[in-house]
């Protein structure tokens, strides 16, 4: 499908606004667009590069003599951030157009990188197609926006049908309380003695994996929460922040989960999912709707078997109180650095990737989940690929981590706490008192005590 042409009177104003902001990079070319974004490091995983590459041709073809020229960083997570806001710093360094992870954004929004997409927004239709919970995941303190999501995730138990066989567990198996995950882990451990029951991951290698697919998955599934929004402060002292310490503390206490090496290997993500999973060693797993992107033909994880011999379950809320079930939601966005030599020329790349048809090629090809209800609304996104409904149902019912500066902080005194309990170190009391201290710390002392 041919992408939406930009508008002449758009195009000429954004043209003109671009030559003249153009003079904030060192020789930049006021017809040339820079779009950075995060590289996989496994090279066999090309989704992101050959969709932008689309998005190049697509964009060069509607706007004669504009060029896209894409600025990959190669790094995993942790150094793509840093590279990332190197980068911003500068004039003579910052892209037009960056990739940025909602778990970040408000600290670069803080540090003033970013520039605030109002005025655009407000002159494009498509904008008013997004969902509310994904414009709030960009969206500042100060009230502005500053990022176009280009997706988001929800997060639920991807669980062996083989092994649950073996185990006389449920094809069907749905948990309503966490004593059921926990009890069907310990049947798997029983009964099939040569796989892994469950993981959760944890710990600071594991990094924000931890925090967000293992820890929070757990206390927002109690009365608690991270923040107060009412009091605008962050939670202290509470007892569901101790409930879910503990389930993390008895999966490896009781040796339902992986061995503690390697559940604190950094690499615990890639052997999940192109080790234990595939090869049926684990029986339950706590992660993402993203999975079968690495399983896909081309990803060089290729595994066409793992929609018949995965199930998806929800993951249930700590008693099976309403609402019975809990995600967590994050994605990235699309965001102008405030440096940027060609801020409009970028939005109006931004414009090209979120057609409708685009936005919904990249959620497929990413295993991605849609943040625009016309999409998620088409029957073919739906039956694109085994789970996108599934995992589109959660949105109704997921959170979204408090976005705020301090966020990266208190999230690594999270995976602090989570260690602590994970190799046995910390009781699960002290854990959570440290956790306390970090957190005022992190917080300036902006804290509530439960």
């Amino acid at each position: 499908m041919r992408p939406t042409a930009v508008l002449p009177s758009l195009l000429a104003t954004a043209l003109a606004a671009s030559a003249l902001t153009a003079c904030g990079g060192s020789g930049s070319d006021p017809d040339t667009v820079k779009v950075s974004f995060k590289q996989s490091t496994d090279n066999s995983i090309h989704v992101m590069d050959d969709y932008l590459a689309d998005m190049k041709k697509q964009f060069e073809k509607a706007n004669p003599g504009k060029k896209v020229e894409l600025v990959p960083i190669k790094a995993p997570d942790s150094e793509y951030y840093t590279k990332l806001q190197q980068m911003l710093r500068s004039a003579k360094t910052a892209p037009d157009l960056v990739y940025e992870d909602t778990f970040l954004i408000n600290s670069d929004i803080t540090s003033g990188y970013l520039k605030p997409l109002d005025a655009y927004l407000a002159k494009w239709p498509d904008w008013n197609r997004f969902i509310d919970t994904a414009k709030a995941a960009a969206k500042a303190e100060d009230g502005k926006t500053y990022g176009v999501p280009d997706g988001t995730d929800t997060r639920g138990l991807w669980y062996d049908k083989g092994i649950f066989a073996k185990a006389g567990l449920p094809a069907d198996w749905q948990p309503k309380t966490w004593d059921e995950v926990l009890d069907a882990a310990r049947t798997i451990k029983r009964r099939v003695p040569d796989v892994t029951p469950l993981n959760v991951y944890t710990g600071k290698p594991a990094g924000e994996a931890a925090a967000m697919q293992g820890f929070e998955m757990l206390l927002y599934g109690t009365e608690d929460r991270l923040y107060d929004d009412a009091a605008k402060k962050w939670i202290a002292g509470s007892q569901g922040f101790e409930d879910a310490l503990s389930f993390v503390e008895t999966v490896y206490r009781e040796k339902l989960g992986p061995d503690v090496s390697t559940a604190l290997d950094p690499n615990i993500q890639t052997i999940v999912r192109g080790d234990l999973l595939p090869k049926g060693k684990l029986g339950i797993n706590l992660d993402g709707s993203w999975l079968p992107q690495d399983w896909l033909p081309g990803s060089g994880h290729e595994w066409p078997e793992w929609s018949s011999k995965l199930g998806l379950a929800y993951m249930p809320t700590q008693h099976g109180q309403a609402p019975g079930k809990v995600s967590m939601s994050g994605g990235w966005t699309w965001a102008v650095p405030a440096k940027a030599a060609n801020p409009d020329l970028a939005f109006e790349f931004i414009r090209t990737m979120q057609t409708k048809a685009n936005a919904q090629k990249w959620y497929i090809a990413n295993s991605g989940i849609s943040v625009r209800e016309d999409v998620a609304a088409d029957p073919a996104y739906a039956k694109a690929q085994p789970g996108i409904k599934f995992f589109t149902d959660l949105v109704a019912s997921t959170h979204y981590r408090p976005a705020y500066p301090a966020y990266p902080k208190v999230s690594t005194a999270i995976q602090e706490a989570m260690e602590g309990v994970t190799t046995g170190d910390t009781s699960v009391e002290e854990a959570a008192r440290n956790y306390d201290d970090s957190l005022k710390e992190a917080t300036d002392d902006q804290v509530i005590e439960k």
